[in-house]
């Protein structure tokens, strides 16, 4: 792990993160236009806006990542791409995901437009256990191109998601929606009915198209999706606010998920409201009021950069210091897991030591809530191993 800054508490500086929500990195070299495009939620790093190292993201991976690859900080982009290059991928990533310190990662493995490191293979780079998030809309779609029927879609997801998470062996410890890409987040409260689900699963098997993938985008649906992991016991973790273009962000704020969130809470089965900005206040709220809600800022710590503290310090207004988790949503680059890290324990660092400047609680009191943000609260929720 990297020398932590003078600024760092001791007790945020020596936390084993639990990173709780992630993807895999791509496994191969890159040149400076695919670098690029796995700095940004854009489609593509092309355009009129010029040099994506000219973001906040852009300007930390040269400030934070250059001197774990042995380079001056604030290394020209040019410089840091070519010693890149020179160290490889392996290593790259090896270097930074261990500068992480990171005590677990939870990998969400639904997303691979690309081929990516395994859970596995992130939790050998980076020197920690490594465990599975299941994509409900994912498992889904493997079943409707398995060919299933309509009317046997519902019995048939069930069966499917319950052999995925005892296959897993302990490995699988939660799922994950992505109803705001799709539906967005004002789904109904009350769980589908059988016949419900099944014309709702007609409706996409008639609209599918045999030369593209299948593609699940029904409020029915992710409502029954949703309702069948909470049944099986898993934490449901929700895409909410920032992402890439598909997400209209109207759609996208968590405090449509509101009716929902009040009918699942008897079941106290863990709901966790991932990145929020710009509605981290929104998620605040509902984490205070909802005892079996939970949040994180992940993806906009490292977009924000050098603002990342200020993110966590809204977040932190009303959200309670035992319902806020660590995630980086590192996806494609490494760099991103080492980002997340460092602005992630800066903006804590920052939050706690104005607070005992101000005498609001005492360094016990700091320590304490370092360690459940930065692991004791994923642990609890997700029931990892001590």
């Amino acid at each position: 792990m990297a020398m932590p800054t003078p600024e760092l508490l001791p007790a945020v500086a020596a936390l084993r993160l639990v990173d709780h929500h992630c993807h895999g990195v791509v496994p191969r070299d890159l040149r400076r236009a695919g670098f690029e495009a796995l700095l940004t939620e854009a489609e593509s790093a092309s355009g009129l806006g010029g040099s994506l190292f000219d973001t906040q993201v852009g300007f930390a991976v040269r400030r934070w990542c250059a001197p774990v690859l042995d380079l001056p900080r604030h290394a020209e982009p040019e410089e840091y791409l070519a010693r890149r290059a020179e160290l490889g991928h392996a290593e790259v990533t090896r270097r930074l995901l261990r500068a992480a310190g990171l005590g677990a990662l939870c990998v969400d493995t639904g997303h691979n437009p690309r081929s990516l490191l395994s859970p596995g293979e992130l939790a050998e780079a980076a020197g920690a256990p490594g465990y599975e998030i299941l994509r409900l809309e994912h498992v889904a779609e493997d079943v409707v191109e398995s060919g299933t029927s309509a009317r046997g879609f519902a019995g048939r997801f069930r069966e499917r998601l319950t052999e995925l998470v005892r296959a897993g062996e302990g490995r699988v410890v939660g799922a994950k929606s992505v109803a705001a890409y799709r539906a967005g987040l004002a789904l109904a409260p009350y769980r589908p009915g059988e016949g419900e689900v099944a014309a709702a699963a007609g409706r996409w098997l008639a609209g599918a198209r045999p030369d593209a993938p299948a593609r699940l985008a029904d409020e029915v649906l992710h409502r029954f999706l949703v309702y069948t992991a909470l049944d099986l016991g898993l934490p449901v973790q929700f895409h909410v606010g920032y992402g890439d273009p598909d997400v209209h962000l109207s759609r996208a704020n968590p405090a449509l998920l509101t009716d929902l969130l009040r009918a699942t809470a008897p079941a106290g089965v863990p709901i966790v409201l991932l990145h929020n900005y710009p509605y981290h206040r929104e998620a605040g709220y509902l984490a205070q009021v909802f005892p079996h809600v939970f949040a994180d800022v992940s993806l906009a710590l490292h977009n924000l950069g050098r603002r990342a503290g200020a993110l966590l310090a809204e977040a932190l207004e009303l959200t309670p210091f035992g319902k806020l988790l660590y995630a980086s949503d590192a996806y494609g680059l490494p760099e991103l897991y080492h980002l997340g890290s460092v602005l992630f324990r800066g903006a804590l660092s920052g939050l706690l030591r104005e607070g005992l400047a101000e005498d609001a609680w005492t360094e016990r009191d700091a320590a304490r809530i370092a360690g459940m943000i930065g692991a004791g609260n994923a642990h609890r929720v997700y029931r990892l191993p001590a």
